[in-house]
């Protein structure tokens, strides 16, 4: 009997090293160049998302209460720069987020940028606004942090906050934050972090369109100019006179695809995949 007994406590010890013994592998990414080595873009709108401070609860999760938040004016700053009134200039490395009022000033807000090896930069456009987003943690972020939710739905303990400002069809976007701790900190996946009143505010003076400049770093003196990112390129109805197929064509002149379609990258193919991408 007291030998059953020692074998069976043996077998379950075993169980206990194989189960839970070996941690999940966090999967690296390098560094996004410089201009013209674009974000990753996806067919879907992206949930991506940080770990937020919840108990373990697999499944869907309640992001908690969606108060009224009001917009908190920031400061408004001296900012020379060649960019259209109304857009938005974010400096990477200083940490701060620009909307320009003017050639001459612009408003700043604090934000929390990527993380080594998560940041990147490019032009973008604002696609959407969303209030209070719903989280859905990808398959990559399951396997770095045990305990997260399948889903959860937008609020107060929601780590995309009051609002995301997505950028385009990438895989990024500005939102608020349930972490306020982390803004001026360089400890997000590629997103950029705002308080929530901040965002709100922000929100209020952006839309479908406005053009988002992500900057590695803003020159210390002189005028802040637009860079020249290379433009992709574009379908192009062709002239009347052309517009007659060959025999036997399929595709109506003009509506053949280019080369490289308007939102992708013809390097896209060499760039890392989603994983770990996120705010």
């Amino acid at each position: 009997m007291l030998r059953l007994s020692g074998f069976a406590f043996a077998l379950s010890a075993s169980f206990a090293v194989f189960g839970f013994g070996s941690a999940a592998s966090a999967q690296g990414l390098t560094p996004w160049g410089m201009w013209g080595d674009a974000p990753p873009r996806a067919s879907k709108p992206s949930y991506l998302g940080a770990p937020p401070a919840i108990a373990n609860s697999p499944g869907l999760s309640s992001g908690g209460g969606k108060p009224s938040i009001s917009p908190r004016t920031p400061q408004t700053v001296s900012f020379a720069n060649g960019f259209s009134a109304g857009s938005v200039v974010i400096d990477t490395q200083g940490r701060k987020l620009y909307y320009t009022l003017s050639g001459n000033s612009a408003y700043m807000y604090p934000i929390a940028v990527g993380k080594q090896g998560f940041a990147w930069t490019g032009v973008e456009k604002v696609s959407r606004i969303v209030d209070w987003p719903d989280w859905i943690p990808p398959k990559e972020m399951h396997a770095r942090k045990g305990g997260l939710p399948l889903k959860m739905t937008g609020g107060l303990r929601n780590p995309l906050g009051a609002k995301a400002i997505y950028l385009g069809n990438t895989l990024y976007r500005i939102h608020g934050t349930n972490d306020s701790k982390s803004i001026g900190s360089a400890s997000s996946s590629g997103c950029f972090r705002m308080h929530n009143s901040d965002v709100v505010h922000l929100a209020d003076h952006v839309g479908p369109g406005t053009t988002v400049y992500v900057m590695r770093r803003l020159p210390k003196s002189g005028t802040i100019m637009p860079p020249s990112a290379p433009k992709v390129q574009e379908v192009k109805q062709a002239p009347a006179e052309q517009a007659t197929p060959p025999a036997g064509a399929d595709t109506p002149a003009g509506d053949a695809p280019s080369a490289a379609q308007p939102g992708t990258s013809p390097a896209q193919d060499q760039q890392p995949s989603s994983t770990g991408q996120g705010i």
